[in-house]
């Protein structure tokens, strides 16, 4: 992801970032930007349309880097075998999509955070944020019906745990930008736990062997890195969507034909919105 992250585009986003907390969205020009980045107008236009864009540039190539990833075991994915994808768990898969979103957050720590307060004292990016959050869960979504199995990948599903990896990544990292000093990661990947438990058997808990991770191995995160893109976000970058104040976690299965949504408050923690999803279904 870093490596997408190239030095010019780093410079005018981390800049544009600075000025609009300095000085103000309204009042930073795109000539400010552009001084400031130490790049010409002209190549600021060549890179983004308008200062919004450059507000959720890094959201685009972590959208573009979460399609990738997920690419590379779908069923079409060039040099993987049959027996491989057997071994694919879609479920995994996406939370690790999620993780790379959640990872690419916490890296960029000064830059993220100053972007989720930006968001919050400007109304007019907030729309802009729902739409990217919107393109995780369609890209989730489509994964899941591509990769589970036939009677289930084209039930409601995959609509449901799509929602549900997105709010509860949501939920993390926001408590996450309001303290960047903790560490989370143990506590969303033992959400992320709870919400495959509850797609895989929501008559009731099954287990889940504790070593498992959805972190993405080195390798795989650095195929990633390459691509040109921009950030989505599961809730993008960090910051507060409609999925994050009313987190719709939710799941279903194949033989009921259900969707189940729970909706909670703003400042529900993680442990709250994955219980919603186990009372909800039941489990």
């Amino acid at each position: 992801m870093s490596a997408a992250r190239s030095n010019t585009h780093a410079q005018a986003v981390d800049a544009a970032i600075e000025l609009f907390t300095r000085k103000g969205y309204e009042q930073t020009t795109v000539e400010d930007i552009a001084d400031a980045a130490q790049i010409s107008r002209a190549t600021f236009f060549r890179r983004f349309r308008s200062k919004e864009d450059v507000v959720f540039a890094d959201h685009e190539l972590l959208l573009d880097a979460v399609v990738v990833l997920l690419g590379e075991t779908r069923p079409a994915a060039r040099g993987v075998t049959p027996e491989e994808l057997e071994n694919v768990d879609p479920y995994v898969e996406v939370c690790k999509a999620a993780r790379l979103v959640f990872d690419h957050h916490v890296g960029q720590r000064e830059t993220s955070v100053a972007r989720h307060r930006l968001l919050q004292d400007v109304p007019a990016l907030r729309d802009r944020e729902l739409v990217t959050t919107h393109r995780y869960e369609r890209a989730f979504t489509s994964y899941l019906r591509d990769t589970l199995p036939a009677d289930t990948r084209h039930s409601t599903a995959s609509v449901a745990f799509a929602a549900s990896v997105v709010a509860v990544h949501n939920a993390i990292l926001r408590r996450w930008l309001r303290d960047p000093d903790q560490d989370l990661r143990p506590e969303l990947e033992e959400a992320f736990a709870d919400l495959r438990r509850a797609a895989r058997n929501p008559a009731g808990p099954t287990a889940e062997p504790a070593t498992a991770s959805t972190s993405p191995s080195p390798a795989r995160t650095q195929g990633t890195a390459g691509t040109a893109g921009a950030e989505g976000r599961v809730g993008t970058a960090g910051t507060e969507s409609t999925a994050d104040r009313a987190a719709p976690a939710a799941a279903s299965t194949a033989p009921t034909r259900r969707v189940v949504v729970t909706v909670l408050d703003g400042d529900a923690d993680p442990d709250e919105v994955a219980q919603a999803v186990r009372d909800a279904l039941g489990a």
